[in-house]
């Protein structure tokens, strides 16, 4: 029972920032909303069993790669007004696009059927023999490695776009030229310097600077009272 109430909670939870993330007007807000739902899905892994995956959740995406999400927009200057100005533009193409992948999730909801094993696998759904990490490593590197790595060339392709497009050339911007550096000439001199010379006879040796005179002493003898 206690179970059941913790999966229905985490699960509203998760929708709910999910749907924020993908609604909400301000990246920074939306990256916000894209931890709280990692947290929840790591906790309904722990429900199913799969603490290994919760951790991996916990510590990569949570730690690592939407940390840098939020780095990344909020050094960005994003000009929010300079977004929607092509919203309306876009509106029958994103529009188009979502009708279509709405079509797809329904014909794959319509032609799914539950495995003739559904049951077994309910009342014993954790492998005995194997622990959670073995069992997972088997399913992603033996059975799906094709479709593991084609998983990882597209990820692959899409960071590379994303730095091609978050690449701005700056006017004025100062810039190493390595040609120029290599030409240029005289900027060290190399000398041959005895052995047992010191720096005055090469003549590098730092003038001594000429100390201030001092003030003189104002003498009283002789002065009126």
């Amino acid at each position: 029972m206690i179970t059941a109430i913790a999966f229905y909670a985490f699960a509203a939870v998760l929708i709910a920032s999910s749907v924020m993330v993908v609604s909400g007007r301000n990246p920074v807000h939306s990256v916000l909303f894209l931890i709280l739902a990692f947290f929840n899905a790591a906790a309904l892994f722990l429900i199913a069993g799969a603490e290994f995956l919760a951790m991996i959740l916990v510590i990569v995406y949570v730690g690592a790669v939407a940390v840098l999400f939020l780095f990344v927009v909020m050094m960005l200057d994003i000009d929010f007004a300079q977004m929607r100005e092509g919203f309306q533009r876009y509106a029958p193409v994103g529009a188009a696009i979502g009708a279509v992948l709405f079509a797809e999730l329904l014909m794959i909801l319509g032609a799914w059927q539950a495995g003739p094993q559904v049951d077994a696998l309910r009342l014993n759904p954790i492998p005995t023999d194997v622990s959670n990490t073995v069992a997972i490593g088997r399913l992603l590197y033996t059975e799906n490695i094709l479709l593991f790595q084609i998983a990882s060339l597209i990820l692959l392709v899409a960071m590379m776009g994303a730095i091609v497009l978050t690449l701005r050339s700056r006017p004025g911007t100062k810039r190493q030229n390595i040609e120029r550096q290599l030409a240029r000439s005289g900027s060290v001199s190399l000398r041959n310097i005895p052995i047992g010379a010191g720096i005055k006879q090469i003549g590098i040796e730092r003038p001594i600077e000429e100390e201030a005179p001092k003030p003189k002493e104002l003498s009283h003898q002789g002065e009126g009272h």
